[in-house]
């Protein structure tokens, strides 16, 4: 997902309220402040939203089939989810989430009606079959209603109700961190995600829909025309989409490290030749990214970038696009350093995800650095391939500037609470320190395509990805996980020089921090050790100069 970015300056044509959104993040992001605020004391619904709860751990995801009708006019859908699950334990209850003001009408199991208890936006369903241990079992959802509409997405996300220049309804969902009950009925939780899934979506006949996997068959019904889609992969529930436009499509493949990948795009029909000048970076991207991840994770369902009508959003082989085919962020460089106008900000970021996100998952929300640290790294991978290890590290380096050390990087386990958005760049550069500690930029390749190996299309928790981390680069990085997804302070470097004796230490850090560090001395690079007791190094010189690769800052201590 997005990072809310501080200081844009506003194009005067962009009066809507997604630009006005921007206006406000030069002083806090959107969730930020008020989940800093107000998400100290957690609610039922948070639990129920967030937790891995009784009605939902017994049964295990096999497959899903929704199938909805989108009515743009009254900005309505109907529609119904059939849930195809493994029994793992016996359990009679089982818990379905769908936000209001959309409601379930019926839920049935093998063509009889159930019962249903609602509390809030979760619904638990009271099971008339006896629910055996290995069976494969299924229920059936019916929905309807006005979603909720989305204000300034993807950030606050629902459905986005909009038209084109030309007057055509141009309609997009987006829903990470508010979920997919906000305009579909499932298991709303990241730890499970369904094996594959349909996606069956009907609209006006002039119009149409692009959601994820492959397209399977158009159905004209008449004045509607039905979209069948497939995705033959696992997918977490925010990565489900429906795009629904005057769309045009051209293509091309890909030949990559598994073989032909289709690669699509669809676009408004009056963007198209922009869209073919823009969309180059795509296969750009698919290269470096292979480079440095591994394969792309979803072969079989293809890569699709889709316009929308808001920034972008890393909706699995679906992603989307509306950074008006500009390079940067709107035009403009995030890290103002001149290298963030060299790519496409949203095609670069968000497919970025297609790596972290997608293929691998947090289990728990307040985990999404996960996503977010490592996708934010990726754009500077990206300048590594095209154009050296000088562009990327400039680039990471300068993106410190939006960093706020507000509160910690990982947010509050099982109610459903993300951390500070500090997740995007420092955990960046965060990362970025880990490459330093390889010392050999293949070993750190290795690792990064290790990684998307060892945890293909998996749910995983940060302890996973620490232990991963440490274990492949030989260092106990206990400490330093602590000090920057759990701690607000920069380390701080003491140190001072007396007759070529430097003297240095660790401080304003977590209990035993410890870090590999280096420095410049008479031209050579050396290495130093620092822990939270004062140690000593011999040195040729009176100066030395810290790695700014390093995010720290620096104390010299009078003698």
């Amino acid at each position: 997902m997005l990072t809310p970015q501080k200081g844009f300056n506003l194009n005067k044509r962009m009066k809507n309220q997604f630009f006005i959104f921007f206006l406000f993040c030069s002083i806090l992001s959107l969730r930020g402040q008020h989940l800093l605020e107000e998400k100290e004391n957690f609610t039922r619904q948070d639990t129920l939203r967030g937790s891995i709860t009784p009605e939902r751990i017994w049964w295990d995801l096999t497959s899903y089939h929704l199938a909805i009708e989108v009515v743009p006019n009254l900005k309505f859908i109907s529609g119904n989810n059939t849930i195809r699950y493994t029994v793992l334990e016996e359990y009679q209850t089982l818990q379905i989430d769908l936000q209001a003001p959309l409601k379930i009408t019926k839920v049935t199991q093998d063509g009889i009606t159930l019962k249903v208890i609602d509390d809030g936006n979760a619904h638990f369903v009271q099971l008339l079959k006896k629910q055996k241990i290995g069976n494969t079992e299924s229920i059936v959802v019916y929905y309807q209603g006005n979603p909720k509409e989305a204000i300034q997405a993807p950030w606050d996300g629902g459905f986005s109700w909009k038209k084109d220049k030309n007057g055509n309804h141009f309609i997009a969902t987006s829903c990470q961190g508010l979920g997919a009950s906000v305009w579909w009925p499932c298991k709303d939780h990241m730890y499970d995600e369904v094996k594959n899934m349909k996606i069956s979506v009907t609209v006006p006949r002039n119009l149409m829909d692009v959601s994820n996997g492959k397209l399977e068959k158009i159905v004209d019904n008449g004045t509607t025309k039905t979209y069948h889609w497939s995705v033959d992969n696992p997918i977490n529930n925010y990565g489900v989409n429906i795009n629904i436009g005057d769309y045009t499509h051209f293509s091309e493949v890909y030949k990559g490290e598994k073989g032909n990948l289709d690669m699509d795009y669809y676009v408004l029909k009056y963007n198209l030749e922009k869209a073919k000048k823009q969309f180059t970076d795509a296969p750009k991207m698919m290269k470096a990214f292979e480079h440095w991840f591994g394969p792309y994770p979803f072969y079989e369902d293809g890569f699709k970038l889709v316009e929308v009508p808001y920034l972008g959003m890393e909706h699995q082989s679906s992603v989307t696009y509306g950074n008006q085919f500009k390079n940067g962020y709107l035009g403009r460089d995030l890290s103002g350093t001149g290298w963030g106008l060299k790519f496409d900000f949203i095609i670069i970021h968000e497919s970025g995800h297609e790596w972290f996100a997608n293929n691998i998952t947090n289990k728990d929300i307040a985990d999404m650095w996960i996503h977010e640290g490592f996708t934010a790294y990726s754009e500077n991978l990206f300048l590594d391939y095209y154009y050296g290890k000088e562009a990327s590290s400039e680039y990471v380096i300068g993106t410190r500037k939006r960093i706020r050390n507000d509160r910690p990087i990982i947010g509050n386990y099982n109610v459903n609470a993300e951390g500070s958005s500090d997740m995007y760049y420092k955990g960046a550069n965060m990362i970025h320190m880990l490459r330093q500690f390889t010392k050999n930029d293949e070993k750190w390749r290795g690792i990064l395509r290790k990684m998307n190996a060892k945890f293909h299309h998996q749910t995983v928790t940060t302890q996973q990805i620490e232990s991963f981390l440490s274990d492949e680069i030989d260092l106990d990085l206990h400490s330093f996980f602590n000090q920057y997804l759990r701690d607000v302070r920069i380390p701080t470097l003491e140190y001072n020089i007396d007759k070529n004796i430097l003297h240095y230490r660790w401080t304003n850090v977590v209990e035993g921090f410890e870090m590999p560090v280096e420095f410049e001395s008479n031209k050579q690079w050396q290495w130093l050790y620092p822990t939270v007791s004062w140690q000593t190094k011999a040195i040729n010189s009176s100066t030395i100069t810290v790695d700014e690769d390093y995010y720290i800052t620096t104390k010299i201590l009078k003698k």
